[in-house]
């Protein structure tokens, strides 16, 4: 899912919540089957005020699979009120999930993102980038930090965990999505997996 500000990737039976008035796309990759909620924005005072990627719990998705096969929920009809409330409720206690890449506007960072996200197993440093796109180093350093709040290291990270985390969804081994992604080894992408969500990448999948 994309807006002007990022890319957020969502995983099997996980969410993306999305504020009111927030234009997006959408892009799927291999077979899905997606349902959604639509919230008055009166009632959506305590979800996140930003996109993000969110667990589901067992009783959300359940919440969710009986909601979408009803019509309109009404909170003038007692049991839909009562309905309502619990959807709410679950949605405050969510745990986002670390899955955005925020996106640059700076030329000189749009040219070496764009490299990079053609393929991001490219291994060139930073200061090899910064001569291909006739930037300085120190300011695209600078850059980063300025307007996305991480460093270059960071956001290449986070690149290479969704790239990672998009294959895997589809189905590739860690070996190939740790591959595709930029690292030497899969126990390199483990570790990495692991320190930004918690968990190994097989792990991940079969709670899911």
């Amino acid at each position: 899912m994309s807006t002007r500000h990022g890319t957020w990737v969502v995983p099997p039976h996980r969410a993306v919540w999305i504020p009111a008035r927030i234009p997006h796309t959408i892009t799927m990759s291999g077979v899905v089957a997606m349902r959604t909620l639509y919230l008055k924005p009166r009632l959506a005072k305590g979800p996140p005020r930003d996109c993000c990627v969110i667990n589901v719990s067992a009783l959300l998705k359940e919440l969710i699979l009986h909601a979408c096969v009803l019509r309109t929920l009404k909170t003038s009809v007692q049991w839909q009120a009562h309905l309502v409330a619990v959807v709410l409720h679950q949605l405050t206690a969510v745990r986002t999930i670390p899955l955005q890449l925020p996106h640059l506007s700076d030329p000189r960072l749009v040219r070496i993102a764009d490299l990079l996200m053609r393929d991001p197993r490219d291994s060139r440093t930073l200061a090899q980038l910064c001569k291909e796109t006739g930037s300085g180093k120190r300011s695209v350093e600078r850059l980063f930090q300025q307007e996305i709040g991480m460093t270059f290291g960071k956001w290449r990270q986070q690149l290479r965990l969704m790239q990672g985390m998009r294959l895997l969804a589809e189905g590739a081994k860690v070996t190939h999505a740790a591959l595709e992604s930029g690292y030497g080894t899969a126990s390199a992408f483990t570790s990495m997996f692991r320190k930004a969500l918690g968990t190994t990448p097989r792990s991940y999948f079969t709670r899911a």
